[in-house]
């Protein structure tokens, strides 16, 4: 096998063999390489010395900036510290100040006046206490409402009136509450302005002085009852001393009639008759004008055994003309064969003319059908009843708790005196006296005695 020959390409045939020529330019000496390097080196030292004096200007830049921004961070780091002891003060004032008004025993609340309607947008406990109203029902509720469904718009424009030109209205006036409960309470309303000025909300404080008025209501009462008082014991003194004097004439009086009457026993017997009813009736008197002496004194009550229904009649027949003149019909249902009872005969013969006399008074202006019916019953065989029924105008709902006060009185000239008088007679002979209205008109009066007492104690 022959040997490969190599191949050469035209162009290495075309290019001569370089040949080594050495360079012309002189080698450097050493004193020139070591000028160079300490040239460099000085170069670098300078621009060493350029940037270590720059780094140092910086940080003494960029400290005074750090120190500038530490002072300005401490600054604002006081100034915040300031600012959350401040709000923190804030709130334990706004907290102290809500506690405060939502403890307060009384009303406060604050309305809009900017709405027509003055809607309440806050209240306290104590007001809605006081007004009967829930957080949520009370919240936007006109504050007119409190006035009642027709409220008086003249006072409205009072209390807008008296707020501009005084700064504040302050009245005790009547409030209703959410159950139509009427009560009266002293109210203060002040104005609060907002940032340009103008009167946005009132507040209002309220108390319930409605104990207090009736205090002073009982109080003034009390002080009239105590001038009546006064007034009826000079009046004692006078009518017990007048009795004396009456009963001198009317003790002339029977002397006369008894004396008539023997003169004249064997003639006329109708002018006997009536001689004996002047008798009786006088005799009458005297006991009267003498146990009203006694009940003046305060004497003891003369109890004996009575019967009940001979003291009624007794009492109708002495009331009959009266009776006649005032057109009322006298009707009387006594239960027969009640035991007697032991009482004061003048007393209770007081109660009964007291009941009777206060339903013809009650029956003066009834057109017609007059009638005064009296009952007597037994309960249980323990105590009497005794009834009287009149067909006058009735009781009004307003004097029916009062009646037997002391000095109570709906009549013009009344003492205010008979039924309490009347009550303290029967509940000193152990029994009760009440009155009621009928279901159609006039008016019922009640007592019962009980059936074995020794008598008033």
């Amino acid at each position: 096998m022959k040997p490969t020959k190599k191949m050469t390409s035209p162009q290495e045939k075309r290019i001569p063999h370089k040949s080594k020529i050495p360079s012309a330019s002189p080698r450097p000496s050493k004193t020139s390489r070591a000028q160079h390097h300490q040239n460099a080196s000085n170069q670098k030292q300078e621009r060493l010395l350029g940037l270590v004096l720059n780094l140092n200007k910086s940080r003494k830049h960029l400290g005074e900036k750090i120190r500038r921004q530490t002072d300005e961070l401490h600054l604002k780091d006081g100034l915040l510290r300031r600012g959350a002891d401040l709000l923190q003060q804030s709130d334990e004032q706004i907290r102290l100040l809500t506690q405060a008004i939502e403890s307060a025993a009384d009303g406060v609340f604050i309305i809009n006046v900017q709405k027509s309607n003055f809607p309440i947008i806050y209240s306290n406990p104590a007001f809605r206490t006081m007004t009967g109203y829930t957080k949520q029902a009370v919240m936007g509720l006109s504050y007119f409402t409190l006035y009642g469904t027709d409220p008086d718009l003249r006072l409205i424009t009072e209390i807008k009136q008296t707020i501009r030109q005084k700064g504040y209205f302050t009245e005790e006036l009547p409030n209703f509450k959410q159950n139509g409960t009427r009560y009266w309470c002293q109210l203060r309303l002040t104005p609060v302005r907002d940032a340009s000025g103008t009167v946005a909300h009132y507040t209002g404080i309220q108390t319930d002085v409605t104990f207090m008025r009736q205090q002073d209501l009982e109080i003034h009462e009390q002080r009239d009852e105590l001038l009546h008082v006064t007034r009826v014991g000079k009046l004692a003194e006078f009518v017990s001393s007048l009795a004396h004097e009456i009963s001198q004439p009317l003790t002339a009086i029977l002397s006369y009639t008894q004396a008539a009457q023997r003169v004249l026993a064997d003639r006329e017997p109708q002018i006997r008759e009536i001689l004996q009813y002047i008798s009786n009736d006088d005799v009458r008197a005297i006991e009267v004008i003498r146990r009203l002496r006694s009940l003046l004194k305060k004497s003891v009550p003369e109890i004996k055994p009575l019967d009940l229904n001979t003291l009624i009649q007794d009492t109708l027949a002495l009331v009959a003309t009266d009776a006649m003149i005032r057109n009322v019909r006298l009707n009387s249902e006594l239960s027969p064969g009640l035991p007697p009872i032991n009482g004061d005969r003048i007393q209770l013969q007081q109660v009964l003319l007291n009941l009777i006399s206060n339903s013809f008074d009650a029956m003066e202006n009834s057109p017609t059908d007059r009638l005064l019916s009296i009952r007597t019953t037994r309960k249980d065989n323990t105590a009497f009843i005794v009834t009287i029924t009149d067909t006058g105008c009735g009781i009004p709902a307003t004097n029916l708790p009062k009646l037997f006060t002391h000095f109570f009185t709906s009549k013009a000239d009344g003492l205010g005196m008979g039924l309490s008088i009347s009550r303290s007679i029967v509940e000193a002979h152990g029994g009760r006296l009440t009155g009621e209205n009928n279901p159609e008109r006039g008016a019922t009066f009640i007592f019962t005695l009980p059936m074995k007492r020794k008598g008033p104690q």
